[in-house]
């Protein structure tokens, strides 16, 4: 059983990763091995719209001089897919949408790579513009076949500078319970894999 936790934040070590670092060490508690991406360590461009992703027999994307193949193998390889955003002008960051955009299109045009994988978003704000964030990414998730447990909350916090997300208790419990769902709900469908292998 394995996680990949995405960080889309351009922070290293911000409020956005500590929350996915809170999550894997809940997987790792139960078991599961975990990876942290961080996307400001790597360029993701953004989707090119050319469509050859339908067409290439290696099922993915035509676009070769940047870091997409190196996470998107990581994404295929888990069972958990976990992402996390700042929230910025009520969206996503970009860095975020290029791989989530690109992972989107190269798994759909190919009978659905990511289907029923487990996972789910996690968004953090300064003030507001948390729950547009969060539903853009979990549209992305159901849009792609994939099953996303619940929490006591939305898998939202609150934090601007540096480890102010750990001042939101609520926040913390929540994303905890998320985390912690996804681990109860691995060990119930036996692996996070779908009937037919994937």
């Amino acid at each position: 059983m394995k996680a990949v936790a995405i960080c889309g934040s351009p922070r290293i070590e911000g409020n956005t990763e500590i929350l996915l670092n809170q999550c894997i060490e809940i997987l790792e508690r139960e078991g599961i091995a975990c990876e942290l991406v961080r996307l400001a360590e790597k360029t993701v461009s953004p989707c090119r719209a050319c469509g050859a992703c339908g067409r290439l027999k290696d099922k993915t994307c035509a676009v070769k001089e940047d870091a997409f193949h190196e996470v998107f193998a990581t994404m295929l390889d888990a069972d958990i897919i976990i992402v996390g955003s700042p929230v910025y002008f009520g969206s996503a960051t970009p860095q975020l949408m290029a791989l989530l955009d690109r992972a989107g299109y190269v798994s759909k045009q190919n009978n659905n790579l990511l289907s029923r994988k487990l996972g789910g978003p996690i968004a953090v704000a300064r003030r507001a513009g948390q729950n547009f964030t969060y539903a853009q990414l979990l549209f992305w998730f159901l849009i792609n076949d994939m099953i996303v447990p619940g929490s006591t909350y939305w898998n939202i916090a609150f934090g601007r500078e540096k480890g102010e997300v750990n001042n939101d208790a609520e926040g913390v419990r929540t994303v905890a319970r998320f985390a912690e769902n996804l681990a109860w709900l691995a060990r119930k469908i036996g692996g996070g894999q779908s009937a037919d292998g994937r």
